[in-house]
């Protein structure tokens, strides 16, 4: 298993366009990707479980695949997640 843990930037957290842009991304990579608050991990492909983790601004989230071959998407998408306002 692959996982980055990383530090939300965003001023409204997790939600709304900062979701739908690390969803999109997740379903692009073609990869099946998991993310995390705490110990509540959901499918990182679907809006509205990133959204129900209400992750917000400079809280840590978990991001992690099964598949080793996808630690380049993992740090494109913590990249996304540190960068996305």
């Amino acid at each position: 298993m692959s996982e980055r843990t990383t530090t939300i930037v965003s001023p409204s957290g997790l939600h709304a366009r900062p979701a739908a842009l690390f969803t999109q991304a997740v379903s692009k990579s073609g990869f099946t990707i998991t993310v995390a608050k705490g110990d509540k991990a959901v499918n990182a492909a679907s809006i509205l479980a990133v959204i129900s983790l209400g992750v917000a601004q400079g809280e840590t989230v978990t991001i992690a695949s099964d598949d080793a071959r996808a630690d380049a998407v993992l740090d494109e998408l913590v990249e996304l997640l540190t960068t996305v306002e």
